[in-house]
Order: structure tokens, then sequence, then C-alpha cells
């Protein structure tokens, strides 16, 4: 198929309207059989579930072409299995797993005109989210829902590409004790706005947030986990139960495990031990992993040694093997790689 007539190294990490979507209801206990539809527009009552009560969740994932011409995703299976965890926090029906892959599939092959071209920098970014459709004015769960798949090309994540970004830690919270802060939950991101946009005045590339309990253990940013290199070489990832299980992390683990033959440690790390780290990334859909020289604490800065103008020795080499596997270059876990074309 010959591609859209796009400059592909160019676009930035924004919505571009592609040609098809997928869209699915649940009525009556049962959700339909789906269609692909050119028509990106939502009609939706002044009173339906997901205005009055943010009843909402999302998944973020990516096709790309790797070196051999073929349109793949990244691990769709386990968006569909994310997805199903926070539809069942949040009170919603789940959409199937084989579903999920089969839709997420269709979409990319109905808009693979809009796949970038391999070495092009950019992917092809598909946003699956399901929402509360019919008017609830009650504070209830809804009884019909949509389930909709859009995509876009999307360039890097941070402007500029890969280069270390200077962070603050936070005075918010993004998820409270106990609350949907391991749910991919379009609430949980409504409260990160405020502090995403005073920390871009404030010079800031991203926020810290730590954990709502104490204040005192390092949890994520508003849309990445973050990945820690110790002077020795241990890679270090904050475990808590109210962090998003990230799909990219957890695949930089097994990567780092298996591929690098490094040490792993998943769990509590404390604001206090940061300064002692040599790297510090921040690993997501969007970016894989994007590296962090500075972390400014109220005024007292932490500068990794890794330093602000390149990725960090470890860091450099998980991101290559992730994209390399993403990218067909190096063979890839059995299940990681969805053929699509």
């Amino acid at each position: 198929m010959e591609k859209k007539s796009i400059d592909w190294g160019n676009i930035g990490f924004g919505y571009m309207q592609t040609d098809r979507r997928y869209v699915s209801f649940f009525k009556d206990g049962a959700w339909d059989d789906g269609v692909l539809t050119e028509d990106a527009n939502i009609v939706l009552n002044e009173c339906a579930g997901v205005l009055q009560y943010a009843q909402t969740i999302f998944e973020g994932l990516k096709a790309y072409t790797t070196e051999d011409g073929h349109i793949v995703a990244f691990r769709p299976d386990l968006n569909a299995e994310r997805m199903e965890a926070s539809a069942k926090r949040l009170e919603m029906p789940v959409f199937p797993k084989e579903r999920f892959v089969e839709a997420v599939t269709k979409v990319v092959e109905a808009n693979a005109a809009y796949v970038p071209p391999y070495g092009s920098g950019a992917t092809l970014y598909i946003r699956p989210y399901m929402f509360g459709f019919n008017p609830v004015i009650g504070v209830k769960p809804a009884d019909v829902y949509q389930f909709r798949i859009f995509c876009t090309p999307v360039g890097p994540y941070f402007k500029g590409g890969v280069k270390p970004l200077t962070i603050r830690v936070s005075d918010f919270d993004r998820a409270a004790p106990h609350g949907t802060g391991n749910i991919k939950a379009g609430l949980n991101y409504a409260m990160s706005l405020h502090a995403i946009v005073t920390a871009h005045e404030e010079g800031y590339d991203e926020n810290m947030y730590l954990d709502p309990g104490t204040r005192m253990k390092v949890e994520e940013t508003g849309g990445a986990n973050f990945l820690f290199v110790t002077g020795d070489g241990k890679v270090v990832t904050p475990k808590s139960d109210s962090i998003l299980p990230s799909i990219t992390r957890r695949s930089l683990v097994h990567v780092a495990k298996e591929y690098l033959g490094l040490e792993v440690e998943e769990r509590e790390v404390y604001l206090e031990e940061v300064k002692d780290f040599a790297e510090c990334g921040l690993c997501g859909t969007a970016a894989v992993i994007s590296p962090v020289g500075k972390i400014v604490d109220h005024g007292k800065e932490i500068c990794l040694p890794s330093g602000m103008t390149q990725m960090g020795p470890v860091t450099k080499k998980l991101y290559d093997t992730l994209t390399g596997i993403q990218m067909g270059r190096i063979e890839a876990p059995e299940g990681w790689i969805h053929v699509i074309q």
C-alpha cells in the first residue's frame, strides 16, 4: 500500500486523523460485532456516564514498520489484559482479549498507509478506549458502553528527541492510597494536568510523584514508570500498589535480565537514595526510555552522573535492545511481536 504524503521525520507527538477507527457497543449485557467506520465523531447525551462521573479507561500501544518491511504491533495482548483490569476496577464490562487484539489488527490494516516507514523515527500510535455511554444521573455505573480504537502517526514524545530531561519532585499526588493509580483510568490523568502544566511553566519536563501514603518513596511520573541504574550496573525499578504496571517497563526488565545479563531489583525506592544512582530513565509506550539528567527537589538539585548531554551507557543498551526487538533487528521473545501485515 502506498504511504500517505507525510513528512515522517518531522511530525510531533499529536493527533492526526486517519481513515478508519473501530467501534463496538455493549448493550443488554453483550458486546455487538463491532465495525470499522470513517466517522471520527462521537455523539453523546448530555447526561452520559462518561461526562458526569468520568467512567472511562484507555490504553496506548504502537505499530511499527520493521526492518524487513512488515507492519507489527508490540505485545497487544498485555494491553488487553491491563484494560481488563481497568474495566473491572471501574465496574465496566470487559472487552474480550481476543477481540481486542483482533480490533487492533483491523484498525492498523485499515490505516496501513499511515504507518510510518522504517527508519523514519515515527510510529503509529494506537489508542483503545471505553466509556459509559448512556445517561446516568445517580452515582452508579452506566448500562451502555462504547469501545473504540483510533490510531495516529506520531513522532517523538519529547521534543528534540532522546536527550536527558530535567524533572521536579511534585507537591501533588497522582494517586490515592488504595485508589486507582494501578489502572489506566482517564481520571488519573486529569488529576495530573495541573501538576504538569505548572512544571512546564517552571521549566521542568516532568514531575516525579512520590507515594501518597508517606511521600518518601518514588512512584512514577504522569505518564511513565521510573527506571534507575546503580553505579555497579544494577537496574532498579520502583514497586508499589499505586503504580501503573507499564508494559514497556516489564519488557525492559526482561531485556535487562535475559538479553544483557544485568541484575534487576523491583523494590521500594526511597527519594533519599536517588542521589546515589548513576542513571535514571522514564519508560513508557510513547518514548520507550527518556533519560533523566537532573531531578530538583524543592531547590535541591540531584544531578545524575550520566549527565545532561546523552543517555547513560546502561540506559542506552536497554533502549537500543528493546527498540531493536520492536523494529525486527533483534530476535524477539516468543509472543512479543504481533505481525499485522
